[in-house]
C-alpha cells in the first residue's frame, strides 16, 4: 500500500529525516513512536502529501508520487488519504453531518451518494443520534469520532493519524483505538499512526521506532 524509499527531508540546517525506507500492506495498522522531535509527524506529513521530501521516492496505491504537481497531489491526497489529527479540525459552523461531507464534495462526488455515505459512517461509529449536532454539542470522543467517519468518507487507500487520543481521557482513548481495529476488520482499512500512548502503539500489527531521523526499531506485535 505504501512504500518510502531513502526519504530524507531538511529544515534549513537540521536534518530531521535522515534515509527512511518502509513498506506498509494493505490492512495493516502500523504505529510510530519516538520521542518529541524524531521525525515522527514530519514523515506522516510527507506519507500524507502535506509535505514534500527532499530526496527519496514515496508509492502509495500503486502510484509514484513524485511527478505530481500540486494540484495532481491534492487530488490524489482527498481520493486516496485519510487524515485524523490530534485536534479534530472539524468546522463549527457545521454540524457532525457536514463535516463528514465535505472532503466527499471537494472530490466531485455526487452529493446524493456522499450524504447517504457519511450517514451510515456515523451511524457504523455510534453516532446516529448525533448526525445533526455541531462540534460544540458534541463530547471529545464524539467530535474526535465525527473526525473519523470525516477521513473514511473518500474510502481513502490509508488513513494518517496524528496523536489520535492525544487530548482524549483514558477511557475514551480505548475507545477510539478499539474503533481503528473495527473498522479495519469491517472495511479492510489501513492505518499508519503516529502516537506517544504505549497502549495503542502495541495494539498495531507493527510497530515502528523513529530516532533522529532513523527507523532503529520495527517490532512485529500481531
Amino acid at each position: 500500500m505504501i512504500t518510502v524509499e531513502e526519504i530524507k527531508k531538511s529544515y534549513g540546517s537540521l536534518q530531521v529525516l535522515k534515509g527512511i525506507d518502509l513498506q506498509i500492506n494493505k490492512g495493516e495498522i502500523v504505529s510510530i513512536v519516538g520521542a518529541s522531535g524524531a521525525g515522527k509527524t514530519t514523515l506522516l506529513h510527507i506519507m500524507g502529501t502535506l509535505d514534500k521530501p527532499d530526496s527519496g521516492s514515496l508509492v502509495i496505491n500503486n502510484t509514484e508520487l513524485k511527478g505530481l504537481n500540486d494540484k495532481q497531489l491534492s487530488a490524489f491526497r482527498n481520493r486516496n488519504i485519510g487524515f485524523v489529527f490530534q485536534f479534530h479540525h472539524l468546522l463549527p459552523e457545521f454540524t457532525a453531518l457536514e463535516n463528514v461531507c465535505i472532503p466527499g464534495y471537494i472530490g466531485k462526488r455526487p452529493p446524493k451518494e456522499v450524504y447517504e455515505k457519511a450517514r451510515n459512517l456515523l451511524k457504523l461509529l455510534g453516532l446516529a443520534d448525533r448526525l445533526e449536532h455541531k462540534p460544540g454539542e458534541l463530547s471529545g470522543g464524539e467530535q474526535q469520532r465525527v473526525a473519523v467517519a470525516r477521513s473514511l468518507i473518500n474510502d481513502p487507500a490509508v488513513v494518517l493519524a496524528d496523536e489520535p487520543s492525544g487530548n482524549l481521557d483514558s477511557e475514551t482513548s480505548q475507545e477510539l483505538h478499539k474503533l481503528f481495529f473495527d473498522l479495519r476488520e469491517k472495511l479492510e482499512q489501513t492505518f499508519v499512526i503516529v502516537t506517544h500512548n504505549n497502549e495503542l502503539a502495541d495494539m498495531a500489527d507493527r510497530k515502528l521506532t523513529i530516532k533522529d531521523g532513523l527507523i532503529v526499531g520495527s517490532k512485529k506485535i500481531h
